[in-house]
């Protein structure tokens, strides 16, 4: 069925949303550029997104709204890909992968909320299958450096040595630029979720919570300050492990276990140095105790200048049997949170526009678009993946 937009881009006029806008105007013009809307609450917020960003006059706007599902599925109607930046998710996300889910309509996000991202898997992914919608969670820097970094590696393990690494550790060496007003309102919700219902504690601290049926080996928590001999350097706790370590479980689940159904993984970040470690733990917990409890809202973000002096550099070790080793890197060219992610969530819905079919379902980046999405992300959206 022909719709009207190749993409819409929902939630345009918050923070991250018109950054996701500024870039399709920005980066896609003439023939190169894809049929697009913004879409929202309010029109004339819209019209001022779509003059502040750059964007054609004659750019389509679309009034939808969480609260009324009759205009989120006409919206879905219209467009092939939906773009969603509305979060956090489980308060306003649900009635929108329904939407998607009944009419067929592929679907991108930013979600780093496991707990509602296993709620969706079990209800929609099956109608998802039926109607051939190509859901995909986690389009951001929750997941994708993450799970595209150990495809790379695994691929170069293959190379190397005929067979996976059954043991891969992402060690995020350095970073500058800081969490997304939204993923901190996410995070605060899942919170206040997990003490509603207790039963949420022990979804969220399952490295297999996206996999049902399916449950591998026993795997590190991450949450424990520790020397890694192997690369002379102490680690501390990575706030986005448990998002990130689930889907590339989910990945390795969707694509019939190529990393093997004993496959171990866990993401740390490395500390300055020995006299740091307490210091750099405490500053880990301390930023993510204030923006749990009062931070960024949703909709506040940095300068153009500080997304553009972010960056972040991810270091993958594989390990295989008989002292075998092979690493990968990924890096980004801006500030993980807003920069680079808006370029990734655009990147994977053009992707799935302009490259990839595949069946319906609930997907991740990488077991639905993998070594295609890759190339996209380095030749447009200043990401590089190398493996040695």
């Amino acid at each position: 069925m022909k719709r009207d937009f190749d993409l819409i881009v929902y939630g345009a006029t918050g923070y991250t949303g018109r950054l996701v806008a500024e870039y399709l105007a920005t980066s896609y013009r003439g023939d190169d550029a894809p049929s697009w809307a913004i879409a929202g609450r309010s029109t004339d917020k819209l019209q001022k997104v779509r003059t502040d960003v750059g964007a054609p006059d004659n750019l389509r706007l679309v009034k939808a709204d969480a609260a009324e599902p009759s205009s989120l599925r006409s919206m879905c109607e219209r467009a092939a890909v939906i773009i969603t930046t509305v979060g956090p998710y489980q308060r306003h996300g649900s009635e929108l992968v329904a939407a998607c889910a009944a009419t067929g309509t592929a679907y991108v996000d930013l979600c780093g909320e496991p707990a509602w991202v296993r709620r969706m898997i079990d209800t929609h992914h099956e109608e998802a299958e039926r109607t051939g919608a190509r859901i995909v969670f986690s389009c951001g820097f929750d997941s994708i450096p993450f799970d595209l970094g150990v495809l790379t590696l695994q691929e170069k393990a293959r190379e190397k040595f005929g067979c996976p690494a059954r043991r891969v550790k992402a060690r995020l060496r350095k970073v500058k630029g800081g969490m997304s007003g939204g993923t901190a309102a996410s995070a605060r919700a899942t919170l206040a979720a997990a003490a509603r219902d207790p039963a949420l504690i022990k979804l969220l601290s399952d490295p297999f919570a996206l996999t049902p049926g399916f449950t591998g080996p026993s795997q590190p928590s991450g949450l424990i300050p520790e020397y890694d001999p192997s690369m002379n350097v102490w680690l501390v706790p990575f706030p986005m492990a448990p998002i990130n370590t689930k889907n590339v479980h989910r990945t390795n689940f969707l694509l019939g276990h190529p990393y093997g159904t004993d496959f171990v993984y866990d993401e740390m970040m490395v500390a300055p140095g020995l006299g740091e470690i307490a210091r750099v733990t405490t500053e880990t917990f301390a930023t993510m105790a204030s923006l749990l409890r009062t931070g960024l809202k949703p909709g506040a973000g940095p300068t153009r200048e500080e997304r553009e002096k972010g960056f972040y550099d991810i270091l993958f070790l594989g390990e295989l049997p008989d002292r075998g080793r092979v690493e990968a890197v990924v890096t980004g060219d801006r500030d993980p949170g807003y920069g680079s992610t808006s370029k990734m969530i655009a990147e994977s819905a053009l992707c799935l526009v302009r490259d990839v079919q595949g069946e319906g379902g609930i997907w991740t980046p990488g077991a639905l678009m993998g070594p295609t999405l890759r190339k996209r992300l380095e030749e447009r959206a200043g990401l590089t993946f190398s493996g040695f």
